[in-house]
């Protein structure tokens, strides 16, 4: 596991260890190096909520595999994004000694998480995750994976689009029923559901534009920034997981200050 500051600090507190051994340890564990490629942060869930997260595009499949089996090491759970040639990765999986983890292989979001079983993820809320489109889904899927390695539970809806505006309503009564704390919501083409959704809700939207096109893609996210509807915050171009962080952290300091 990581670096437990507050215990570090009771048994400088009650005399346990000097306040060189505490300056040493919090140095220590500043960051890993893997064969002086890989520098891992391993103290960032200390600081910002979440553990660091692996990109995984254009890296190697066992650079990814170790990076993020060293941080499930130091944080129970570790997550990894945009993997290239997922299939192999569910191949050169097996070769690692992994008995003492939960592993996890999502291929339509490109995922890997390993997460130790004796790790327990504590619950925190709920979030929605709406897709426009079914090409919208990896990227949705992306954000449930972030979200639930934050405890967040998931409410999804996918391919409710405005071609057939009539499906969104019932999503977001379900939604609403669920007390979600905030709505993520993903499309493609014009871009135009967020802005729908965020005129319909006393909630949090977050909106995140996709690849998914006919033409120019930068199109839904020139659509999502010129909203007239207020209550919607954008991410950029197929950034589930940073939809996935940004709601979880309105998740988690909702839960914390209703849990005073």
């Amino acid at each position: 596991m990581g670096l437990d500051l507050k215990q570090l600090l009771l048994d400088f507190k009650n005399g346990k260890i000097s306040l060189e051994d505490v300056e040493k340890q919090i140095k220590l564990n500043y960051f890993e190096e893997i064969e002086n490629i890989l520098k891992l942060d391993v103290n960032r869930k200390f600081r910002t909520g979440i553990p660091e997260v692996v990109y995984g595009k254009g890296k190697e499949i066992n650079e990814i595999i170790e990076a993020v089996l060293k941080l499930a090491e130091k944080n129970g759970i570790a997550l990894a994004t945009k993997i290239d040639n997922i299939e192999k990765l569910s191949d050169e999986i097996k070769k690692y000694d992994l008995k003492n983890y939960h592993i996890k292989i999502n291929k339509k979001a490109k995922t890997l998480i390993i997460k130790d079983k004796n790790y327990t993820i504590k619950k925190i809320g709920k979030v929605g995750v709406i897709t426009a489109g079914t090409s919208d889904i990896p990227i949705a899927e992306e954000a449930k994976e972030t979200l639930e390695v934050m405890g967040v539970e998931v409410i999804i809806s996918y391919d409710v689009g405005i071609a057939g505006i009539h499906r969104l309503f019932p999503t977001l009564k379900r939604m609403i029923n669920n007390e979600v704390c905030c709505i993520i919501v993903i499309a493609g083409m014009e871009g135009a559901l967020p802005s729908i959704v965020s005129s319909l809700v006393d909630i949090p939207v977050i909106g995140v534009p996709t690849s998914t096109s006919y033409g120019i893609k930068i199109t839904p996210l020139l659509t999502m920034l010129h909203t007239c509807s207020p209550g919607l915050a954008v991410v950029n171009i197929d950034n589930g997981f940073g939809a996935g962080v940004f709601a979880g952290l309105i998740t988690k300091i909702i839960y914390e200050k209703s849990s005073k």
